[in-house]
């Protein structure tokens, strides 16, 4: 497979902790390279009003990331105190969900009782809990028919301020997202705008409890105790129209959110291709988890 690599270049805002370190080759506003065949020339960068200096940095840094693979993927990061996203350079380009939008799905359901009085009965919460944790698909279908099914995900572009996603038509695993949108789902997700404030807590336990084959990718560049604070939804499918394999990741931290997005082409080997997407998740992370360390 080749190597595609994807630099990120950011627009710095004062005091942000994407800034360039020392012996950083980031000397000012830089623009990134995208990924991908047919990349889209976008910028890469978007930045909220200036904030008070001297933030603690990130966990992670901006920087060249290298992985070996084929077609399409992109990632992006957002400093949840200011707002700034950096990513690649096709971080606006779409890509499908498959199981990550699930934890919107809990959020929306579970903020619309609370408005009406609600609350919702163990049946209910059991569904939700497998539907995060088990990335139940069934369960899914019953949420998705509670929320108003297209209306849940036009709820989420709303009320998230998504600019590069839309719904398709009665299928939650095929909500079209960017890598920036994504990580502004997450941030709408952990500020307790998505779920209100009763439930936040609850749905982010839940996404910090994710087990079985969902548990893989961003978290896992970061130390076992740090990982375990991190909640995370991960999508992963391999779709027949396309004979592509469509995995989602989404990884949310105190003071961060992290997003990758891929289509793979099938090898026909499901267990390799699958072990594959997860890796290129990992990877990512880790190579700007290394960008951050002295």
């Amino acid at each position: 497979m080749a190597a595609v690599a994807i630099g990120a270049g950011l627009r710095f805002i004062p005091g942000s902790p994407f800034g360039p370190t020392s012996g950083s080759n980031q000397a000012g506003p830089t623009t990134g390279v995208g990924a991908g065949p047919g990349a889209p020339t976008a910028p890469n960068a978007t930045s909220a009003a200036p904030t008070t200096p001297a933030l603690t940095p990130l966990p992670f840094r901006s920087t060249n990331v290298s992985v070996k693979t084929t077609g399409f993927w992109s990632w992006a990061l957002m400093d949840r105190r200011t707002g700034a996203i950096v990513g690649s350079k096709n971080y606006t380009a779409q890509s499908t969900t498959a199981s990550m939008i699930k934890a919107w799905l809990a959020s929306d359901y579970l903020r619309r009782a609370a408005e009406r009085g609600v609350t919702p009965n163990s049946t209910m919460m059991r569904t939700l809990e497998i539907m995060i944790r088990d990335s139940d698909n069934n369960a899914a279908v019953t949420v998705y028919a509670a929320n108003g099914r297209t209306a849940s995900i036009n709820r989420l572009i709303s009320m998230c301020k998504l600019t590069d996603s839309k719904a398709t038509s009665g299928e939650w695993s095929r909500t079209y997202v960017s890598a920036r949108d994504t990580v502004r789902m997450g941030d709408c997700i952990a500020s307790g705008k998505a779920a209100g404030a009763r439930w936040t807590p609850w749905v982010l336990d839940m996404m910090r409890k994710v087990r079985g084959v969902g548990d893989f990718g961003i978290r896992k560049a970061l130390p076992k105790d740090e990982a375990a604070e991190v909640a995370i939804k991960n999508g992963w499918l391999l779709r027949d129209e396309d004979m592509k394999w469509h995995v989602s990741c989404m990884a949310i931290g105190d003071t961060w959110v992290m997003s990758v997005l891929q289509r793979f082409p099938s090898t026909g080997d499901w267990n390799g291709d699958f072990n594959h997407t997860r890796a290129i998740c990992q990877k990512v992370a880790a190579q700007l988890l290394a960008a951050a360390t002295p």
